[in-house]
């Protein structure tokens, strides 16, 4: 499962960042309200955790955009301990939770299910495409009776090709959505990483293959 934290206070981003990832979550963590809003509108999170105060623009105003271009991911909210004012516009904005500052770590964690239950209601664990299928919890690629359990960057890879049926995707587009804005890594990263994954396919025996065009990107096609 991915999420997106916005969170301006360092001290508090990283430890939430090291408990999520410690509990198998993949995390972006952004500083800004600005940032949070690029980052949501272009990456497929599960869920979202938004801080009320940021700079730029509040975790309302990121909510409020969000909800009004169509995004259906759930969110979450931290408010200062007390603010009912925000907790009440920012369920009415189109929150599903609220957590109010401090919290401890177990109750985070035991919202962030909760979250991502709700959001089990209208999207599927597993993605299938032609005989392969992926399972978005464990990471599992199968197919003919076998299975693979994907390292991070293969499943992010995987997990974004399935989600866009039919849809080139460019190299600098998955390298963007799959390594991150701030990645040092260089384009000729993202070919290694389909060379893997098309070698999976094939000890799979899928009828699904990575087509590649000059200049326009990567999709999967399954065979007719």
């Amino acid at each position: 499962m991915k999420l997106l934290y916005a969170e301006d206070e360092a001290a508090m981003s990283e430890a939430v960042v090291d408990i999520l990832t410690y509990h198998n979550y993949m995390v972006d963590a952004v500083a800004d309200g600005a940032d949070a809003l690029a980052y949501a509108r272009v990456e497929h999170y599960d869920g979202i955790i938004l801080d009320i105060m940021m700079p730029k623009l509040s975790g309302l105003e990121v909510l409020r955009q969000l909800r009004a271009e169509g995004c259906r991911t759930p969110i979450l909210l931290l408010t200062a301990k007390g603010e009912i004012e925000d907790q009440v516009q920012g369920l009415d904005l189109g929150a599903d939770d609220y957590l109010p500052k401090p919290f401890s770590m177990e109750l985070l964690l035991a919202r962030v299910r909760a979250m991502l239950r709700r959001r089990e209601e209208f999207t599927p664990n597993v993605l299938r495409r032609g005989s392969i299928t992926l399972n978005q919890q464990t990471y599992e690629l199968s197919g003919g009776g076998q299975t693979f359990v994907l390292p991070k960057l293969e499943y992010r890879l995987m997990e974004l090709l399935m989600l866009n049926k039919d849809v080139y995707l460019s190299s600098e587009e998955l390298l963007v959505k799959v390594w991150g804005y701030d990645t040092e890594a260089e384009l000729g990263t993202v070919w290694v990483y389909i060379s893997y994954l098309r070698k999976r396919l094939a000890a799979l025996n899928a009828d699904v293959t990575i087509a590649a065009r000059r200049n326009v990107g990567y999709r999967l096609e399954v065979a007719e």
